[in-house]
């Protein structure tokens, strides 16, 4: 008994001193990261977990305007390799919307049409129509504004622009799964502002592209500086009502306190209310014969910006699969708006896993599956 007391007071001790050596080295965000995963059974970031966060409201109009369903909704199956892969991945929604109309639509796990998750990384292509937003309004003189007319520690050269297009050049650190690093302190920690202007211009902006959340996180700085509003009222007003989205969103905060919205993710809302982004710039962005963007920044942001990188634009995906212009929206689990507009298509995808890409692939296998059922899918209402 004496021994096993023993042996339990070092652990205690241990664990005591462990506590205290990471709040004193300002890691003590980890703790909220261990109540938010590993004490709600996750390994890491889920696709619920906004309930844990403080959050602020997306509001829509009390009068929805409804997808309209397609001729041949839901005529047919999906093939047998999409329901095993929505198995294997579980998938939550899977939407196919043809001539702006919804073709086929399937939820799975208990969850509906108006089940919240997160965006996870879509939520950077909202941002990045948010900038659009913002140039259309005034509030930011073009994508060559520099940075440093809204926070002066920034050197001239780095153009909003840059933060659009992961082109930079900051000293952030994507990694995903270092609970230390940048990323990990960013969705767990309480002051996301203080984290991003501390960080410093150590490559030449707007020569080539790096992903970087922070950039995503500075743009949504800007941008809330420059309208004088937070980025959820701002989406609101210029987006969420305008495009008559179904339901409120949430989007997460820092913290209560900070008030500032994970630019780089994390906007709770529904497959069909995603998809209207799709359908918003697949039509050069006008919705309802209203334009809600201006059409050369919808046009830009969906063209590479460099040729080295023909895989991004601005805030979009890109791909030539099948010899067509695809841009997308994606999060990190999987995530998807896949607008394929050549054939009037939007794909949209939420879930728990995708097929990780290795280190040499641009995107996701899973990705292009979605793209091949589909396609077979459509070819079967061809066939009939």
């Amino acid at each position: 008994m004496i021994r096993f007391l023993k042996i339990l007071g070092t652990i205690i001790l241990t664990l005591s001193v462990a506590i205290f050596i990471l709040i004193m080295l300002d890691f003590g965000y980890i703790f909220r990261g261990i109540k938010t995963t590993y004490l709600q059974g996750h390994e890491t970031a889920y696709i619920d977990d906004y309930n844990h966060f403080a959050n602020r409201l997306i509001k829509a109009k009390p009068e929805a305007a409804k997808w309209p369903l397609h001729s041949n909704y839901n005529s047919v199956d999906p093939t047998d390799k999409l329901v095993n892969l929505n198995k294997e991945l579980e998938t939550a929604a899977f939407l196919i919307i043809k001539n702006d109309s919804i073709w086929f639509e399937e939820y799975y796990q208990n969850y509906v049409p108006d089940s919240k998750t997160n965006s996870f990384s879509m939520a950077k292509s909202i941002v990045s129509a948010l900038l659009g937003r913002a140039i259309k309004d005034g509030h930011i003189k073009s994508l060559e504004q520099p940075v440093s007319d809204f926070f002066p520690q920034f050197k001239e050269d780095l153009k909003i622009g840059d933060l659009a297009s992961m082109s930079s050049g900051l000293n952030w650190n994507e990694n995903y799964y270092n609970p230390f690093g940048m990323t990990a302190r960013a969705y767990f920690d309480t002051n996301i502002r203080d984290l991003v202007l501390q960080l410093e211009v150590t490559e030449k902006p707007g020569k080539s592209f790096k992903y970087l959340s922070g950039n995503t996180i500075l743009l949504g700085m800007v941008i809330e500086k420059a309208s004088g509003e937070n980025l959820s009222n701002y989406l609101s007003e210029k987006f969420w009502i305008p495009m008559g989205m179904q339901n409120d969103a949430l989007w997460q905060l820092d913290s209560q306190e900070s008030g500032m919205e994970k630019a780089y993710c994390c906007i709770a809302s529904n497959a069909r209310d995603f998809a209207r982004f799709g359908k918003l710039y697949k039509n050069k962005g006008k919705w309802n014969g209203k334009q809600l963007l201006d059409s050369a920044f919808v046009v830009r942001s969906t063209v590479p910006r460099f040729k080295e990188n023909p895989e991004y634009g601005y805030g979009f995906w890109l791909s030539d699969y099948k010899g067509k212009d695809i841009f997308y929206m994606r999060g990190i689990l999987g995530q998807y708006v896949i607008v394929i507009p050549e054939d009037d298509l939007i794909i949209v995808r939420l879930g728990e896993k995708l097929i990780k890409k290795k280190d040499d692939e641009t995107h996701a296998p899973d990705f292009y599956k979605y793209i091949d059922e589909t396609y077979k899918m459509l070819n079967d209402v061809a066939k009939s």
